[in-house]
């Protein structure tokens, strides 16, 4: 019985063994049967040194170099308005008219007493001469006169209240004052703002306050004219750092002829420090960015596949150029990247001047890769780039 088992159990194990080689005989042959994957298509970059300027750069607001809401400094009627809406107009145009008649007539009657006083005084005066008068009626007719000018002067003043002129030259805003409307003391009548030249105010880390003094050149761009970059010079550095984010304001002067710029508009400030330096380049698209560090994709001749591993400066003259229809792989390498510029990113440490780097098309990629290269379309690569969309 114990026999009959084992040979049994002996058959069963076989039988299990036969399925068994079957079925990895079927799945070696599929996987020999399977399509080899093909070069990838990607679009490279030759690694390049260029001259880079070292800047800061800050979102800044650009503010009137004189701005005011006019308003009304004593209540009154409104007679009549001086402008329109929009008009640029001189220092000392007249605005607003208001209603004077009855500051005018009070005027009219103040200089009438004074009349009277510069009469009586000549005549006490003359009495005085032949002492008809005595010296003290002659002082009283004096500082009588004094105090009637003065009510007169006074009066005047309101007078010319009611005359509302622009403090300075610029051009006023949108008003909804209206003649017939009454309007008290600080009632915002319209805004007037002189914008050229303009102003424009951001804030810098305390940490760069060595680099930066008044007169120093700047650039900033708006996204209203995306294609345009104004200049302007460093006008004031605020004495105190802000102690809620250690940031120090800056005031920069820039002129503004054809009134583009408008107080409240944001900018983009980018400010020259130190001198020019010299970096290795690559579009940002060209790097990857990993947790364990950034890499590339250096596109290598097949036969020499560990090229890159020791490159050095003379080898990376050699370099070949990767041309469509080549027999080429990547080989992944780490590297150290450095301040950014627009479209390109600085290289600090991993690549030498005139390697070949995969541009674009690197998700498909890895150690040994073969490609195919295609340069009919380039990631952008400008160091100053403008929205593509207007």
């Amino acid at each position: 019985m114990t026999k009959r088992m084992l040979i049994m159990l002996g058959g069963v194990l076989l039988l299990i063994a036969a399925l068994a080689l079957g079925k990895f005989l079927q799945i070696k042959q599929l996987i020999a049967s399977a399509p080899k994957p093909g070069a990838q298509t990607v679009s490279t970059v030759t690694v390049t040194e260029q001259e880079w300027q070292p800047q800061l750069n800050a979102v800044g607001t650009v503010t009137a170099f004189r701005g005011v809401d006019v308003t009304a400094e004593i209540a009154g009627l409104v007679r009549d308005v001086k402008f329109k809406s929009g008009q640029n107009v001189a220092r000392n145009a007249v605005l607003f008219q208001l209603n004077a008649d009855a500051d005018i007539a009070q005027l009219q009657a103040l200089q009438a007493s004074v009349d009277l006083a510069v009469t009586v005084l000549k005549r006490d005066q003359a009495q005085l001469a032949v002492q008809a008068v005595s010296q003290a009626q002659v002082d009283a007719d004096t500082a009588d006169l004094k105090s009637k000018r003065a009510l007169v002067a006074q009066q005047a003043a309101t007078v010319e209240k009611k005359t509302i002129r622009a403090p300075f030259s610029g051009r006023l805003g949108i008003t909804t004052v209206n003649p017939g409307q009454y309007v008290n003391p600080g009632d915002k009548l319209v805004t007037l703002q002189t914008i050229d030249p303009i102003y424009v105010d951001f804030y810098v880390p305390q940490k760069h306050i060595a680099s930066l003094n008044v007169g120093q050149h700047l650039n900033l761009q708006n996204d209203a004219y995306p294609d345009q970059q104004f200049a302007a010079k460093v006008s004031a550095i605020n004495p105190k750092i802000d102690t809620a984010t250690r940031n120090v304001l800056v005031e920069a002067l820039l002129s503004n002829p054809k009134q583009q710029l408008l107080p409240g508009m944001f900018a983009n400030v980018s400010v020259d420090v130190g001198s020019k330096l010299h970096y290795l380049t690559l579009p940002q698209t060209a790097i990857t960015y990993n947790p364990y560090g950034s890499t590339v994709f250096v596109v290598v001749p097949d036969d020499k596949k560990d090229a890159t591993k020791d490159a050095t400066k003379d080898q990376a003259k050699d370099a070949p150029a990767a041309k469509p229809g080549a027999n080429l792989i990547v080989h992944q390498v780490f590297v150290t990247t450095g301040d950014t510029r627009g479209d390109q990113v600085a290289i600090v440490k991993g690549l030498v001047a005139n390697q070949i780097v995969v541009s674009s098309g690197q998700l498909k990629l890895q150690n040994g890769t073969s490609v195919v290269v295609n340069n009919s379309v380039q990631p952008a690569n400008s160091p100053n780039p403008t929205p593509q969309e207007h």
